[in-house]
């Protein structure tokens, strides 16, 4: 009961600072993270994309969705494959395309429907590269969209969303990586991996 309180505390503590951080983050303001820049620029660099264009919400949800469409279909094929793969040792087999499907649609929308039958369903290589790289790319998707909505609602206009590969990028290198390696090593002090 104790670990709940102060978890609920932690949560409500933290979340006006958190928030204004979030907030410096997308307005482009000066934060502790910034040295994360020139990650940010190669990024965009390697991959083409002009950050200070700014998208309105045709090409912002062209942008999301094509992104989403790409990852289903690399999960949809790892899922349906995954026992030829490596990262096997156990000799699970590959999904049946509906489940493939299923599972694969589920996690790229970020409900995480699990209809297979855990560790013995997935391989190592699914489970890393499918499952937790979806967890992970999902979230920074809907706060995208969400960072997108807000700045539709505050310009008062549909013409200006933002861009979605900035925000998408900036809210993985400066927001939810930082705070998986603060949780991580939380967790690590504590014993949690074994």
């Amino acid at each position: 009961m104790t670990g709940v309180v102060v978890t609920f505390l932690l949560s409500v503590i933290l979340a006006y600072p958190f928030g204004r951080y979030i907030a410096r983050v997308f307005k482009g303001e000066r934060t502790l993270l910034d040295f994360m820049s020139p990650v940010e620029r190669m990024i965009y660099r390697v991959c083409g994309i002009d950050p200070t264009h700014k998208m309105n919400w045709a090409a912002f949800l062209k942008a999301m969705l094509t992104i989403n469409l790409l990852w289903f279909v690399y999960a949809f094929f790892l899922l349906l494959f995954q026992g030829k793969l490596p990262l096997n040792p156990d000799g699970n087999p590959s999904m049946t395309p509906d489940l493939s499907f299923n599972t694969a649609i589920s996690f790229v929308v970020n409900c995480n429907l699990q209809d297979y039958s855990g560790e013995t369903g997935a391989t190592y290589l699914t489970q890393t590269f499918v499952f937790m790289f979806l967890q992970f790319v999902s979230a920074a998707t809907g706060i995208a969209c969400l960072v997108a909505l807000f700045n539709g609602l505050k310009e008062k206009t549909t013409k200006n969303l933002g861009n979605f590969w900035e925000i998408f990028t900036k809210t993985i290198t400066r927001i939810l990586l930082p705070v998986s390696l603060v949780i991580a090593v939380l967790l690590a002090f504590h014993g949690t991996p074994t």
